[in-house]
Order: C-alpha cells, then sequence, then structure tokens
C-alpha cells in the first residue's frame, strides 16, 4: 500500500474530556496500557503521513511528553472555542504548508491504516475541495448528522444539539475525520461564527462553507468497529474489549493459543511468536516480546519485557523491564523488577523478587528470596529465605556472587560484598566481608538445650491462671 507522504495532518488533542469525569486529559487514559494519543500518532506514522501537529492546550505538558517520540510538531489552543478554533491553530503551525491534509480527533483509536487511504482516494478521484468520513449507524446519539441533497450530495454536517427533529432521524453521521487542501480550509475558517447553541467554532461548518462556494464535498465511509469514539469511561471500556478481541483473533491466526482470549490483554506495541500458550487473565503491554514455545500460565503482567524461547512462566507472576534468555523458568508468584536480566535454564521460584539483578546460566533461586543489584555467576543456587542486603539507608550497593556458589538458606549478603566461585556459605549466615574462591563461610552458633524446660513453663502458665493472673509473657529463664 502506498504511503501518504504527501498529505500533512493536524491531530486535534485539546479537548478537556469533560465527559471523563476525572481530572486526567482524556487522551492520557490509557487502552491496553497505552495513552488514547498514540494511537492516532501511530497510524498517521503508519501510512506516511507528514508532517504531523497535535494540537493541545496550553496546560498539556505531560501530552506533550507523551506525542514526543512520534517526531511530531505542536500546535496550541490558547481558549476552548471549539474544533474550529483548534484546526485554525493547527494550520498556523503549517503557515507556509498548502498541500493536501487529514484533520482528525485523538479519540478514535480503532481508526484503520485503510480507511485513511481510502479517504484520500476518494477525495483525489472526485477532485473534491472537502472530503468527510462518514457512516450509518443503528443509533446516531451523541454524532453530528450528514444532511444530504435529493440527489444524494452531502450539504452540511449538523451537530446534535443544534439538529432539528427529522436531522435527528438521520442515521448517516460524521466521524470527524476529513481530508482538505490546506490552501482551501484556511478560507473557510476565517468566515467560521460560533451562532450554534454551544458558542463555539464547528470545524463541521466548513462543509456548508465549501457548498455554498460551489465546491464539491465528497464523502468516504467508515468500517463499523472504527467509529468506536471515547467520550467518556463507558467508551473506553467498549473500546477497551472491541481492541482486545481484534488483537486475540489476530495474534490466533499467527500461531498463539490462547486459553482464555477474553481474559488476555495484549498491548499494540507486544509481539508474539507462534506457538506460544497463554493462559487465562495475562496482561502483556508496552514493548512486551515473547518467543516461540514460551507458556504462560495465567494471572501474569509482563511490561515493556523481553522473553526467550522456551521459558515457562507460572501463575501469577509481575514482570517488568526484564530480559529472559531461553529455557527460563519463572513463578509461582514471583516479581522481577526494572534491571532484571536471566541468563539461559535459570530458574525463579515461588516468592522470589528481583531487581537490577543479572544472573548467569543455570542459577537457580527456587524460594522466598531477595535480590537486589546482585550478579549471579552460572549454575549458582541461592537458598531460601537468602536476602542482598543493597540499601544502607543512603545508597543502593552492589553485591557480587560467582558461579557454582551455594549460599544456604536464610542468609543475609550485605552489600557491598563479593562472594567467589565455588564459595559456600552455609545456612544462616550473615556475610559482611567478601569471601574467596572455594571457601566455607559461616557465622558460629552455639546451640543450647534445656530439657523438660516446656513442660515446666505450662505447670507455671497453669499456677498463674488459677491464681487468677494473667500469664506472664515474659520469662527469665
Amino acid at each position: 500500500m502506498a504511503t501518504l507522504e504527501h498529505v500533512a495532518a493536524v491531530l486535534l488533542a485539546a479537548g478537556r474530556g469533560t465527559r471523563m469525569r476525572t481530572h486526567r486529559p482524556k487522551v492520557l487514559h490509557e487502552l491496553a496500557g497505552e495513552p488514547l494519543v498514540t494511537y492516532p500518532l501511530r497510524l498517521l506514522q503508519e501510512v506516511g503521513a507528514q508532517p504531523i501537529v497535535v494540537v493541545v492546550s496550553p496546560e498539556a505538558q505531560r501530552i506533550r511528553e507523551v506525542c514526543v517520540p512520534f517526531r511530531c510538531e505542536f500546535a496550541v489552543q490558547r481558549h476552548p472555542r471549539g474544533t474550529g478554533d483548534a484546526v485554525k491553530a493547527g494550520l498556523e503551525t503549517l503557515s507556509d504548508y498548502g498541500g493536501l491534509m487529514l484533520v482528525l480527533p485523538a479519540d478514535l483509536p480503532l481508526l484503520c491504516a485503510n480507511t485513511l487511504h481510502r479517504l484520500v482516494a476518494v477525495h483525489e478521484a472526485q477532485h473534491a475541495a472537502l472530503t468527510i468520513l462518514t457512516q450509518v449507524v443503528e443509533a446516531p446519539t451523541g454524532f453530528g448528522r450528514v444532511v444530504r441533497d435529493r440527489d444524494g450530495n452531502v450539504l452540511l454536517i449538523r451537530e446534535e444539539r443544534d439538529a432539528s427533529e427529522a436531522e435527528r432521524q438521520i442515521r448517516e453521521v460524521n466521524v470527524g475525520v476529513y481530508c482538505a487542501q490546506a490552501s482551501v480550509l484556511r478560507g473557510f475558517l476565517a468566515r467560521l461564527r460560533p451562532d450554534n447553541s454551544q458558542g463555539e467554532l464547528y470545524f463541521t461548518d466548513v462543509v456548508a462553507l465549501t457548498r455554498a462556494a460551489g465546491l464539491h464535498v465528497a464523502a468516504a465511509t467508515a468500517a463499523s468497529d472504527e467509529v468506536a469514539q471515547v467520550s467518556d469511561l463507558a467508551d473506553l471500556a467498549r473500546c477497551e474489549r472491541l481492541l482486545r478481541e481484534q488483537s486475540a483473533r489476530r495474534w490466533m491466526l499467527h500461531g498463539v493459543a490462547m486459553v482464555d482470549p477474553a481474559t488476555t490483554q495484549i498491548g499494540p506495541l507486544v509481539e508474539l511468536s507462534p506457538d506460544v500458550v497463554i493462559g487465562p487473565n495475562v496482561i502483556l503491554y508496552g514493548r512486551t516480546t515473547v518467543g516461540e514455545g514460551t507458556r504462560l500460565d495465567g494471572s501474569a503482567r509482563i511490561f515493556n519485557s523481553r522473553i526467550g524461547r522456551h521459558c515457562h512462566i507460572k501463575f501469577g507472576v509481575v514482570m517488568e523491564e526484564t530480559e529472559l534468555a531461553d529455557e527460563v523458568v519463572v513463578g509461582p508468584f514471583a516479581q522481577l523488577r526494572p534491571g532484571t536480566r536471566l541468563g539461559p535454564r535459570v530458574h525463579i521460584g515461588d516468592f522470589v523478587e528481583t531487581k537490577n539483578a543479572v544472573l548467569g546460566a543455570g542459577v537457580k533461586a527456587n524460594h522466598l528470596a531477595y535480590l537486589g543489584d546482585v550478579e549471579v555467576g552460572e549454575e549458582t543456587n541461592i537458598g531460601a529465605g537468602t536476602i542482598t542486603c543493597n540499601y544502607d539507608g543512603f545508597r543502593k550497593h552492589k553485591t557480587v556472587i560467582g558461579a557454582r556458589v551455594q549460599v544456604g538458606s536464610d542468609s543475609q549478603l550485605v552489600a557491598p560484598v563479593t562472594i567467589g566461585d565455588d564459595a559456600y556459605v552455609a545456612t544462616g549466615t550473615t556475610v559482611r566481608k567478601n569471601v574467596t574462591a572455594g571457601s566455607l563461610v559461616y557465622n558460629p552458633k552455639v546451640q543450647k538445650e534445656r530439657p523438660g524446660w516446656v513442660q515446666a513453663r505450662r505447670s507455671r502458665a497453669a499456677q498463674e491462671t488459677q491464681g487468677g493472673d494473667e500469664p506472664s509473657g515474659s520469662q527469665q529463664d
């Protein structure tokens, strides 16, 4: 499919989104783990539109930050005076541009590349001055209606608040996506007037102005699911469901098995290989990749992570900004935090947490451990209850554990500390100094025993209770 490199784009993202009833700007609400505004930006990049201008409000610093990776320009709509005023702001940024341009809102996350290509193709084929995207819907409430003459030509778009009862019966609605020559739009935008119930400058009034000037207005049709506009949180949830269904269908056709597609959430930037098996309630977001033959049992949340081939992610795993080599086993109920890098055949077991942890091939930490700011050599075994004490209250410090080291259960490794290759850390040891290779390190602890102590303590407690006193919680033995 040819790109639209000859087409500029103005993306309208300055709306207040009051119907969301939240303090967060509407276009920053997330859909499948990504802000709404990123969906049309990725679409415009996909079709090759350039330059791209995003119209924002004066206080939209966070929106700007989200948009920066898309190499777009920004225009500021100083006051919320409607869509017509927003498009004018965008055109001011494109002051030297007179060619073909697209205008679209930032709240249509399911719009497809084929539709934008069709819109431009219809515009050019019909030599139109303006082309609008429309759709016939069963329930047109909330949409502007497309009014046509007896010959089927587009006359105008009537916003629902200003529509007559007859116009409200029209089921062809305006999607909010337009194609026009920038040079043509500038003249009509200057003639917009706030003669409506909102007292705003409606961009849709450009349709009637174009027709009044004797110029042709064309229309292209969008597919049904593409007109899933997000106006409130209920719309957002509906889009989430539609996107989940689309994504699951696409990945299953590419050889990914899903036990319960209805509960599987896969973000738009995720990449999956064939023969991946995904259990129920799995969330894969961000730039996550999963290698061939890997199995995710269920109830996992994985974000911005790379998982190798033939790995096994057991139940209840949380993983963020993590890299797994091939044949790694994780979980159940493990948390891999940012900076975790696991080599081939590593085993991370239940209730193990890692952070900034680099583990060599074949390392095992099967139970109840915390490994933070640590580097571990190959084939080392980390016993249950082991902790790398990496924070002294002021700074983080690193622990280095060599290859083939045996770390006994309930050990504390107080960083900064280095344990040499083939060392043996005895159970219950607190390691405060570096350990040479091949050494045994332990803390001497004398085991003492008092025969009959339990029975004596019980007898004392019974006597105290009979005497009306509460049994003592302390003893001096």
